[in-house]
């Protein structure tokens, strides 16, 4: 967990200031465009919870899926339903998926902060803004729970690379989606 941190800390904060230079919270519109970009990367991570190689040593892998949230979200601020995603890209190997989950799980962190902002839109928890919803144990606990099973895992060196690389090149996926959403 820590060296996924640590290889990926520039990738993390250049995404982190390109979404906030999107000003995805000043209008509904701006937010729309932010839930594409959300329900893209989740659209090419949720085969990850459904990897039987990754759910047994990752607790509740299933029940962390965000991507219903994220279609449900898109509704409420669009009015429209969205088709099945179409997935692109090679399918994760599992060494690597680890580094796309740690993006994916490590976003529910932050999502405390933009649920404020969704809430000065009017959104919440049960209406637009969902998938920024904390766990019911907390956003916390439920972290520490991913991150101490994630360091439980036996990798060689060459799968903590590959995870380390997966991470990387998940934080890249985020950062061209949100260029083609709010323009680069």
């Amino acid at each position: 967990m820590k060296r996924l941190r640590s290889a990926t800390a520039a990738a993390h904060d250049q995404l982190d200031r390109r979404v906030m230079a999107g000003q995805p919270f000043a209008s509904l519109e701006r937010y729309a465009l932010f839930l594409q970009v959300q329900y893209r990367f989740h659209a090419r991570v949720d085969p990850l919870y459904h990897d039987g190689a990754l759910g047994p040593v990752l607790p509740d892998l299933d029940g962390r899926r965000r991507l219903a949230l994220i279609t449900q979200d898109l509704c409420d601020v669009t009015g429209r339903v969205l088709d099945e995603p179409r997935l692109r890209g090679d399918a994760i190997d599992p060494a690597a998926g680890l580094g796309w989950l740690y993006v994916a799980e490590g976003s529910n962190l932050g999502a405390a902060i933009l649920l404020k902002e969704a809430r000065k839109l009017g959104l919440s928890e049960a209406h637009g803004a969902r998938h920024l919803a904390g766990h019911p144990d907390g956003r916390g606990l439920h972290w520490r729970q991913f991150t101490t099973a994630l360091d439980r895992i036996a990798l060689a060196a060459d799968g903590e690379a590959r995870a380390a690389a997966g991470a990387t090149e998940a934080f890249r996926y985020v950062h061209r989606l949100v260029g083609d959403a709010f323009g680069d």
